[in-house]
């Protein structure tokens, strides 16, 4: 009885250990990136960390030349005031990320983002 106590305890750890939204939080506290993502599920949002700000996902599959893919995708963050000290290259590095996963989706980035992205592009464009 024992040992089958300690084996379910040790598969408890291991389960904890490996969770996806365990290393997402711990990233997160850690302001490092990490990527959570179900590719396989259009219709699940996926979650994105980088410097401690939470980005969230919401896919939506259309048609491309080939096939049905992911071609447009909306992306806001959770809490904006953590976007303190987050820079318009923070940005772009987050959505050459999410390009290398979706490559045929574009990118639309909801308010306090997409205000920010255009006064950044604004000088480019002139």
């Amino acid at each position: 009885m024992v040992f089958l106590l300690i084996i379910y305890l040790l598969y408890r750890a291991f389960k904890y250990i490996v969770n996806p939204k365990r290393k997402l939080e711990l990233a997160s506290e850690q302001k490092k990136f990490y990527f959570l993502d179900d590719q396989e599920n259009v219709r699940k949002n996926f979650l994105v960390t980088y410097k401690g700000v939470l980005f969230q996902g919401e896919k939506y599959l259309g048609t491309t030349e080939r096939a049905f893919d992911v071609v447009s995708i909306f992306v806001w963050v959770e809490n904006p005031s953590l976007l303190k000290g987050i820079s318009y290259e923070d940005l772009k590095y987050v959505e050459t990320e999410i390009l290398e996963r979706y490559p045929n989706a574009s990118i639309d980035w909801k308010s306090p983002l997409k205000e920010f992205i255009n006064k950044k592009q604004e000088p480019e464009m002139k």
